[in-house]
């Protein structure tokens, strides 16, 4: 029997089958980039359960994974458990009496409230370390080229953590820890993090409000949870409200007009992303009216200012999108994107 190149070699496949090949190879690849994407994620981050009430449950993790599979884009990822981010790494963000109170509030059994909407059951404080730590190691990964960009699917989210407060759904602020960790460890001067969740990322603005070395751009309804964000009052916070029932068109235009002029004036070392995908039309628990196409427009957008500046350097983390469907396609937009996989 006759198998592998000596096959090719006796029945060479026809011109054009030789040519479509070679074209979709070249275009799966068109980024050239000779590092895969990374994808984040550890098995705690589904045992964090605030109750079947409650929107930011487990299963959205499980919704994205899904519809990688179903893609098979999942098998072209190179995939990694997240560490536990340690105490240093979480005080560049947090301060020490948060931690502290965050460790010995976890309960051995049931669930503690934190504020009206963020609970923690007994594996909740080391899903959110492993959560903090996705970020870290993502940075790590690709200030030391072992990725091309990273994509962290985990939970809790992190961007209205403030330095010594949980709130909306939120322990630990998983890119500012991520964001601090890059500016400590790595010595970078300039980070941008972007943020198009529907929420504003308080929490985010907070620790950065007064470190020029970190540019935040956010989009997010307004007014709206948390009903903060219209005036930072500073020049690398860039923070752009939306009103109800603002659509792609208007999104698209938002982002062109004032997030792309402000990160071609900061020149990033690294971008960030807190991905939110609850601005998605069809997530009932807000009113901006996006689509897959529009998160995988500014994904793209996103790719261009790094690849200009920072390397080609990305890590993403999940924020929201609680409509499983529409959390699960539209992340799979954006991580396609990441992945330079667009055709799968």
């Amino acid at each position: 029997m006759v198998f592998g190149k000596d096959l090719i070699n006796r029945h060479p496949p026809p011109p054009l089958l030789l040519f479509l090949c070679a074209s979709a190879e070249n275009y799966l690849y068109s980024d050239a980039m000779t590092l895969p994407t990374a994808y984040i994620t550890h098995p705690l981050c589904l045992k964090h359960d605030m109750g079947s009430y409650h929107p930011e449950s487990p299963a959205r993790i499980q919704a994205i994974e899904d519809q990688l599979v179903a893609s098979g884009l999942l098998n072209h990822l190179q995939h990694h458990e997240a560490p536990e981010a340690t105490h240093e790494q979480l005080l560049r963000a947090h301060t020490g009496d948060y931690i502290d109170f965050i460790s010995s509030a976890a309960p051995r059994l049931g669930i503690v409230e934190l504020d009206a909407d963020t609970s923690m059951n007994p594996f909740s404080y080391l899903a959110a370390l492993r959560a903090a730590g996705a970020v870290v190691l993502g940075v790590d990964m690709v200030m030391e080229k072992k990725a091309a960009n990273v994509f962290c699917n985990i939970r809790p989210p992190g961007h209205h953590a403030a330095r010594a407060q949980a709130m909306g759904f939120c322990i630990f602020n998983n890119i500012a820890v991520g964001a601090a960790h890059a500016l400590a460890q790595h010595g970078l001067k300039r980070v941008a993090i972007v943020d198009f969740d529907v929420h504003h990322g308080n929490g985010t603005e907070h620790i950065f409000h007064d470190n020029p070395r970190v540019m935040l751009c956010s989009t997010f309804q307004h007014p709206f949870y948390p009903y903060v964000g219209t005036n930072s009052g500073n020049d690398h916070i860039i923070n752009v409200p939306l009103s109800a029932g603002t659509d792609g068109s208007a999104f698209r235009a938002a982002v062109t007009q004032y997030w792309l002029p402000a990160l071609e004036r900061f020149q990033p070392e690294l971008l960030l992303v807190s991905a939110g995908f609850d601005a998605h039309r069809d997530d009932e628990m807000a009113m901006l009216n996006l689509t897959e196409s529009d998160y995988a427009w500014v994904t793209e957008e996103i790719k261009r200012v790094a690849e200009k500046y920072a390397q080609s350097r990305i890590v993403s983390a999940l924020e929201g999108g609680y409509n499983l469907h529409a959390l699960g396609r539209s992340a799979l937009a954006h991580i396609k994107v990441l992945s330079g996989l667009a055709m799968l």
